[in-house]
């Protein structure tokens, strides 16, 4: 049977047949755990009588989400994980001073690459399937086994092809692109499918846009993205001295459903409460007053972006009265953005940086929302309740939308051509 890329990859780490729907069991490459899923894990790690993790160098564990700690709750979180990471040797855990936030660090620290399994209990683990390797993300309890066995089950995904064209104009970026195939699809239209993209447009995308495109592909309910491995993958993987397999799709690779998008028709894209599949250009949403701006996230908090952001802000100040947070991905993105001027960019223009952290994303610390407040982010989810007060609301964006809206206080479209589609 021909096959698609995720099934190349899944048929080479298992020895069982794969075609769409199969169940399987798959060898794993690399592991990943956080500080909320993590403790979960390891209560389930525990009950098992095999005591020792298959291999110490295939976990990856960061707590991201609540640290710096929080509060005393958060704290026992991470004192839990850290000691079953001493007691265990696990070998790369990363936490405050060396940490960043999971999707973005693992990458930097050349811990996945093309062709590899990679599951994590967090759902936007499927980050990585822009550089050509089949990740997704699972329970704890699935983690917890995992940790044991070096395996997990599948079921081998149907796959829907999303084909991109055109060059992408002005200031839109990969965050527009994923929300409008969000928009497209719906929130559940690629059910455990697998997003295989394909196209000439592909070259026009930086790593940091596949990135972006890949880790919101769960937000249409899908159970992995992918992008094929070019130049630009291979110069990424390159520079982390990597010895990586690459995977293509058969030709006639079997897919469901073909969605084709111009890249050169695409406008500066929003997505409105409470669903990141209600989407609008963000040209039509200028009426919309916001409290606060949130730039960064495992989506939107690497250094193209914190550079669109300052680029945008040098010179100006924020809206009085507004909050400008702006989260670097990683350490060494921050050390980064601190060395080109950005960071100063955003602090003249009346903006605060955190370390790298989830904070507010999750309704975590670091930026939750009172009552009836907005916000426009670069993050994944805009759900009910999402970043604080559930009568507040979210809007997403890319961070030159977010970075304009933060000069004005309402909904802002940076300056560029685009076309005249959404």
């Amino acid at each position: 049977m021909k096959m698609t890329m995720t099934q190349k990859i899944m048929a080479a780490h298992t020895d069982q047949a794969v075609y769409p729907g199969a169940y399987i069991h798959c060898d794993l490459d690399m592991l990943l755990g956080n500080d909320i899923t993590t403790p979960v894990a390891i209560d389930a790690f525990q009950m098992h009588q095999h005591k020792e993790v298959f291999d110490r160098k295939k976990i990856s564990i960061v707590p991201d989400h609540f640290t710096p700690n929080k509060d005393i709750a958060s704290a026992l979180q991470c004192q839990k994980v850290r000691r079953f990471v001493q007691e265990h040797k696990i070998e790369h855990y990363f936490e405050i001073g060396e940490m960043g936030i999971e999707h973005a660090l693992l990458p930097e620290k050349g811990l996945v690459k093309s062709g590899d399994m990679i599951i994590g209990a967090d759902s936007h683990t499927c980050t990585f399937g822009a550089l050509g390797a089949f990740s997704t993300g699972i329970g704890s309890t699935d983690l917890a086994a995992a940790m044991v066995t070096g395996k997990c089950w599948f079921k081998v995904p149907e796959a829907i092809e999303v084909e991109l064209i055109g060059k992408p104009n002005g200031y839109v970026s990969g965050k527009d692109v994923i929300l409008k195939l969000i928009g497209i699809l719906g929130v559940d239209g690629a059910r455990y499918k697998s997003l295989e993209f394909t196209g000439e447009g592909i070259s026009h995308l930086s790593m940091d846009d596949r990135f972006t495109i890949s880790n919101m592909v769960i937000e249409a309910g899908a159970k992995n993205g992918i992008f094929p491995v070019d130049e630009k993958t291979k110069a990424y993987m390159d520079a982390n001295h990597l010895d990586y397999p690459i995977y293509e799709a058969d030709e006639d690779a079997i897919y469901i459903e073909k969605i084709t998008i111009d890249l050169s028709t695409l406008e500066p894209i929003v997505a409105k409460p409470h669903l990141p599949s209600n989407i609008e250009k963000a040209a039509k949403l200028n009426h919309i007053l916001i409290d606060q701006v949130v730039i960064g996230s495992c989506t939107n908090g690497r250094l193209s972006d914190l550079r669109i952001a300052a680029e945008i802000l040098s010179g100006k100040k924020i809206k009085k009265g507004l909050r400008l947070i702006v989260f670097p991905a990683t350490q060494k993105i921050y050390l980064e953005a601190m060395r080109a001027g950005y960071i100063e960019s955003i602090i003249e223009a009346g903006g605060i940086v955190s370390t790298p952290t989830c904070g507010p994303c999750l309704g975590g610390h670091m930026g939750i929302l009172g009552e009836n407040e907005k916000c426009l982010a670069t993050t994944n989810r805009n759900f009910v309740g999402r970043m604080g007060h559930v009568t507040s609301e979210i809007y997403l964006s890319s961070p030159a939308v977010a970075a304009a809206s933060s000069l004005t206080g309402y909904i802002t479209t940076p300056g560029g051509n685009y076309g005249e589609g959404l």
